[in-house]
């Protein structure tokens, strides 16, 4: 795979897990700010397409692949395929702008986004909240460099079965990166805590810290391999 297909797909990856919140340690985790939605960046091609459809000189935005039930973002009237192009009066070029954007303002203030249509330009008011704790930890997660795998549904019943928490993506120079994590990791502790489900790795992580090194414990090639996950963004 070459390196401009690894950095669009983690990009990609990345920007379908969840929320909307800040990336870095600027406001206390506890404080981040939540929209609900899944969003991800435009390809090059959709950009175009879009710069013609509206007559714009560029395309640019976020794209919403889903609105959450009973969140900020459905209670505002955000729909599946809003692009996303300025929040307040401030363009948005990509998903980490949007997310420090919404991180920054902070859960209980009224914000509005401008969103294109194919009928047009709307522009919503949202009144953001508090980030959820699941949604928290997978997003501490994706600070440090990782995502964890979706549940596999084979059938209805499969939606409730518990599955170990897998490594599915790991950000190129991340700290996961430099750590050595690898895709299908198991992650067995998160500290000293040991994690048997992706919900008890959520809660784990919603613990941690991005002001300190996130210690991890993997299952690898039926090996248990200690690994010790920098700061984000300490270098």
């Amino acid at each position: 795979m070459s390196w401009r297909r690894s950095r669009v797909l983690s990009r990609l990856l990345a920007g379908l897990l969840l929320t909307l919140a800040v990336t870095g340690s600027a406001v206390d985790a506890a404080q981040w700010a939540w929209l609900g939605v899944r969003i991800r960046d435009l390809s090059e091609q959709e950009g175009d397409e879009i710069s013609k459809r509206h007559g714009l000189r560029e395309g640019f935005g976020v794209l919403v692949i889903e609105v959450m039930e009973g969140t900020p973002a459905e209670k505002a009237g955000l729909k599946t395929g809003d692009l996303v192009v300025a929040f307040e009066e401030r363009p948005v070029t990509e998903t980490r702008l949007l997310q420090r954007l919404i991180a920054s303002a902070g859960p209980g203030r009224d914000v509005r986004l401008t969103v294109l249509r194919a009928e047009g330009r709307r522009r919503l008011d949202v009144r953001l909240a508090s980030m959820p704790r699941s949604v928290l930890g997978e997003r501490i997660g994706v600070e440090f460099g990782f995502v964890v795998r979706e549940p596999e549904s084979a059938g209805p019943s499969a939606l409730s079965v518990a599955t170990v928490p897998t490594v599915g993506v790991v950000v190129p120079r991340s700290p996961a990166d430099r750590a050595g994590l690898e895709v299908g990791d198991v992650i067995l502790q998160v500290g000293e805590r040991v994690v048997l489900t992706r919900e008890e790795m959520r809660e784990a992580l919603a613990d941690a810290s991005l002001e300190a090194p996130l210690r991890l414990t993997l299952g690898r090639g039926g090996n248990r391999l200690p690994v010790i996950l920098r700061v984000p963004g300490g270098g």
